[in-house]
């Protein structure tokens, strides 16, 4: 197992942040790891880095204990919530600097420039670089010693689309060789990048789960966006539908009765009716279900 947590208890001063939990994560796998603020998230990550030492409990990572502090820090890539970054300095620079640390060949640092697309920035001191491209410093500080773990704490969250999508397919490229355990508040990050959701409440795991056996349940709701607008009685005669919403303009959640993939049928029909869809999306609706149910 790449990451191993036994009965891990925190408590600060009298607040208990995280109560007695338990997982483990294989390799390769990409875990989110869900929960409201203040569920004890970054906590857990703080733990694993061995930033923070738990209460009680014990935590393996790569087969280290927590009384090896230093062979975790070189098996694990770490990019926490609120990037921390040394903003009068070059990105080559700054890359250095972290690359003298881990001891690594300095030809590394051109390989995880290229691996985070930071080529066309590579010119720019790091304050002067968007929040998408800080992210990507951080990814790339990250990647620098070819960590066997990374562990992102809302690696997304202030990212333009364009940028989500960049950052979105360079951690599933990352997920396929190497374990990628990550926090997030979107469930759309979850259902793009991940093979599985842990859920924790109040400092408690509520919910461990595939995202395959998710979408393996008898309900899904497809987002589809036409160029014009569609009468919800049209949208009813496609088959195994339980429900049509007009959510805003022309985009429409389409819900079904079924675990067989309806959007082929959407296609389909669109094109037999002679509608053009501009976005076609599947929506796991039972991940939003299940997390509004585990932490309300």
């Amino acid at each position: 197992m790449s990451i191993e947590v036994s009965n891990i208890s925190k408590l600060y001063g009298n607040q208990k942040a995280l109560n007695t939990i338990s997982f483990s994560v294989d390799r390769p796998e990409i875990v989110g790891f869900l929960g409201p603020n203040g569920a004890g998230k970054s906590t857990m990550m703080k733990i694993l880095t061995t930033y923070i030492q738990p209460s009680s409990g014990e935590t393996k990572v790569n087969g280290y204990g927590t009384d090896t502090t230093q062979n975790i820090q070189k098996s694990v890539g770490y990019l926490p919530e609120h990037n921390p970054l040394y903003l009068d300095m070059y990105i080559r620079e700054y890359l250095a600097f972290n690359a003298s640390i881990y001891k690594v060949e300095k030809s590394r640092i051109t390989e995880v420039i290229e691996m985070t697309g930071l080529t066309p920035e590579i010119h720019k001191k790091i304050g002067q670089l968007s929040k998408g491209y800080r992210q990507r410093v951080g990814l790339a500080t990250a990647l620098l010693h070819d960590p066997e773990v990374l562990i992102l704490d809302e690696p997304t969250t202030g990212l333009d689309p364009n940028q989500l999508i960049d950052i979105r397919n360079l951690i599933k490229t990352i997920g396929k060789t190497k374990t990628v355990f990550l926090s997030t508040h979107i469930m759309q990050e979850v259902e793009a990048m991940c093979d599985r959701v842990i859920i924790i409440n109040k400092g408690e795991i509520v919910a461990d789960k595939k995202l395959k056996d998710l979408r393996d349940e008898k309900e899904q709701t497809v987002i589809v966006e036409f160029d014009y607008r569609v009468e919800d009685a049209f949208l009813l005669k496609l088959p195994k539908v339980e429900k049509v919403v007009n959510t805003y303009d022309f985009v429409y959640e389409i819900t079904f009765k079924t675990s067989e993939d309806m959007r082929s049928y959407v296609f389909d029909f669109a094109h037999d009716n002679q509608l053009k869809i501009l976005q076609l999306n599947q929506k796991n609706a039972s991940l939003e279900s299940l997390f509004r149910e585990l932490t309300n």
